[in-house]
């Protein structure tokens, strides 16, 4: 059967909507997938800052007037008669507190030997250290303390364990120092001297 021109045309006209159809249903179909995937989302977050503290240690040769003593410049403490004119079987006594500084963190004490000097007075003597109840350094204070380091040891023994120190100066560590020449001391100690110095390390915690 002969096609006429006109139905040539309808059959293009007929054609030409179904492809746009299918088109725009492709369209439609990918509109649809991308709303279908997509999300709403939100997020928190956390930061801080972190400050390093310090750590810090004064002493006082009187119980009350702190600050720092760094290497070089001891504290001279101030021993009990009769220190400058020691004879067999004189004791001497010092006080040496220590606490940390406010502000700083808390810590260890440790006491030991640096060094001890002078024309051999140091040979003949005798110490010991005792942690005391407050700031009177006697021998009576002395006896009822905790030993630091042994009774009549040699100048150059250092203390045994370590004593506490709260942070900011919340605690003090009273040291009360017993120097003795004994009584057996001869003559040749007479006229010599001895320059001894301590070190209090503190090592935070």
């Amino acid at each position: 059967m002969a096609v006429t021109r006109r139905g040539m045309r309808e059959g293009k006209r007929l054609l030409s909507r179904r492809i746009r159809a299918v088109l725009a249903g492709g369209l439609v179909f990918g509109v649809g997938a991308t709303i279908t995937l997509a999300a709403w989302n939100d997020s928190e977050y956390g930061t801080a800052i972190f400050t390093a503290g310090r750590f810090d240690i004064v002493g006082a040769t009187d119980g009350a007037t702190f600050s720092s003593h760094p290497v070089g410049t001891p504290a001279a403490l101030s021993f009990s008669a009769p220190f400058s004119a020691m004879a067999p079987g004189n004791t001497s006594y010092a006080l040496f507190s220590v606490r940390t500084a406010n502000p700083s963190v808390a810590g260890t004490l440790q006491l030991s030997v640096t060094s001890t000097a002078g024309t051999g007075l140091g040979s003949y003597l005798r110490y010991g250290v005792r942690a005391i109840a407050g700031t009177a350094c006697n021998g009576t204070t002395y006896a009822a303390g905790t030993a630091v380091v042994p009774d009549n040891s040699l100048m150059s023994v250092g203390g045994t364990g370590t004593q506490a120190v709260a942070a900011n100066s919340g605690t003090t560590v009273n040291y009360c120092f017993a120097v003795t020449l004994p009584a057996a001391t001869d003559n040749g100690a007479q006229g010599l001297t001895a320059i001894q110095t301590w070190q209090v390390a503190g090592v935070s915690s």
